[in-house]
């Protein structure tokens, strides 16, 4: 279970003090599928980078199964990025020099499994992103759309607990956003927590998510 209490982030500009989250609660069962809709600039980016432990609050609490990830030191919080959570971005932050294949190798050879067990986690997130034919091809020679779905296979080689998606839709056509669902929907069928910002209405009154928020300035609602 995810469980948010009070968390407040604050940024100070050289005039100001911008508020980008003010007291957010939220609970997400093990398991579920929520959407947090709601326009730039709302605070949907800032809770995403703080559940992945990405960022820091200014207060309040973030328990993963009763643990307050806030408090993890770096080393930890990096330990928890690299084998929980996967985030799928709309930036996509790949090595253009490299091939899909070896974009996704260079997310798990910071784990300690066996070759066999390499090639087993790539071959799924592959199949599982629909880019499995695209494998050997340089990142920089792909379609917008071809690198949206090597960083959601990215995101899910080391078959995290947690998919943390922030607006994963926005630099995919119709079609390869229905496939982006569907492979949301196997993935929750699995048992994956999943956690989707965006103001897509394609994720409008879709039968897997269980449940819809609102932010707006910082609150949820």
């Amino acid at each position: 279970m995810i469980e948010i209490q009070n968390l407040c982030k604050s940024f100070d500009t050289a005039s100001d003090t911008f508020h980008a989250l003010l007291d957010v609660n939220l609970k997400i069962k093990k398991g579920e599928c929520i959407v947090i809709k709601g326009e730039s600039g709302s605070g949907k980016s800032t809770l995403l980078s703080i559940i992945a432990a990405i960022m820091k609050p200014s207060s309040g609490k973030v328990l993963i199964d009763g643990e307050n990830i806030v408090s993890f030191s770096d080393i930890h919080a990096s330990e928890y990025r690299k084998t929980r959570v996967g985030f799928i971005t709309q930036s996509f932050h790949l090595f253009d020099s490299l091939s899909v294949e070896d974009n996704l190798l260079a997310s798990l050879v910071i784990r300690d499994i066996t070759q066999t067990q390499l090639k087993e986690n790539i071959d799924a997130a592959l199949t599982q992103a629909h880019i499995e034919h695209k494998r050997f091809q340089k990142a920089d020679t792909l379609s917008g759309g071809e690198k949206q779905r090597c960083v959601i296979a990215r995101a899910i080689v080391n078959n995290p607990d947690i998919l943390i998606c922030d607006e994963p839709t926005a630099n995919l056509d119709l079609q390869n956003s229905m496939l982006f669902i569907e492979t949301i929907k196997a993935l929750k069928e699995r048992g994956k927590t999943i956690i989707i910002s965006t103001h897509d209405q394609i994720f409008n009154e879709l039968k897997f998510i269980d449940k819809t928020y609102v932010m707006k300035d910082g609150t949820l609602g």
